[in-house]
């Protein structure tokens, strides 16, 4: 890695130097997810009562939305939300410890854009200036399709898979009384899992670059990536076919801006080159 010093020019770093430089990143991203991470703890009242219990309540906005949006299409069915049950806890100290490691997980996600940037700077250095170049944007990019990412996952897929879920029954006389750190869990899993597949086409536009992927090889793979999609979103959503719908739709969208990014790349990269042999000449 040939970093730029602060009088322009580049020298080599040791392994030692490189150690260095990321333990300062480390340190420095450790310090972000802390302090974002102690903010969300002493706002417990707006973590959990708000935002994290909020799909396990019939006024959710989600809920909310599908119910209007059912009357838009001329549904005469009366709009009745069925999230019904109970969130419990079964152990002593679940309470303090779920309240801390849903903090920290919290300002992780609050973190994020900051992490990656730390990552970027570190690995920037090493990069040609051309890289460097068509790199530009890269923390914005990845941030914005996270952040997407996040809200699809918490407004769409995590509420379809909670309201299935909570209601479903084998027998009128069970009741469903969900163990805290069950339904924390689950609210986690759908919301987390969405925003790093919106990381999709950031990770085609990576790959690319390096030259391990081609529009061509993902249009003929096309109908192979349909069918993991379809398996993904049926694990992302409950075995309900409008929520998988629901799901996979952006989903194919993402894939088919990957092809176009993908595109885009190959052209920058062949006028790159032709513009250095017309140089040349």
């Amino acid at each position: 890695m040939q970093p730029q010093s602060s009088s322009g020019d580049q020298h080599e770093m040791s392994f030692i130097d490189h150690l260095e430089a990321l333990r300062w990143h480390v340190i420095r991203a450790a310090i972000s997810v802390v302090v974002f991470a102690t903010g969300a703890f002493f706002a417990k009242d707006f973590l959990f009562h708000d935002l994290i219990l909020g799909p396990s309540r019939n006024d959710f906005w989600t809920y909310e939305m599908f119910c209007k949006l059912g009357k838009w299409f001329g549904s005469t069915e009366p709009c009745e939300n069925s999230v019904n049950f109970v969130i419990q806890n079964r152990e002593m100290s679940g309470q303090l410890s779920m309240h801390i490691s849903t903090s920290f997980v919290v300002g992780i996600v609050l973190a994020f854009p900051y992490l990656f940037w730390e990552i970027w700077r570190f690995v920037k250095p090493g990069l040609y200036p051309h890289e460097r170049k068509n790199s530009q944007g890269a923390v914005f990019f990845v941030s914005i399709l996270f952040i997407l990412g996040l809200l699809f996952g918490y407004y769409v897929a995590a509420p379809l898979s909670i309201n299935f879920l909570a209601s479903y029954t084998v027998d009128a006389t069970i009741e469903n009384q969900i163990d805290m750190q069950s339904y924390i869990s689950t609210l986690t899993t759908m919301t987390l899992s969405c925003a790093f597949v919106f990381e999709l086409p950031m990770v085609v536009f990576f790959l690319a670059k390096a030259g391990l992927i081609t529009p061509e090889i993902m249009q003929m793979y096309r109908k192979h990536a349909i069918v993991v999609i379809l398996v993904l979103a049926a694990i992302i959503t409950p075995p309900d076919i409008s929520s998988q719908i629901i799901v996979t739709i952006p989903i194919l969208l993402l894939y088919e801006l990957s092809i176009s990014i993908a595109r885009s790349v190959r052209r920058s990269a062949v006028d790159r080159l032709n513009s250095e042999l017309s140089n040349a000449k």
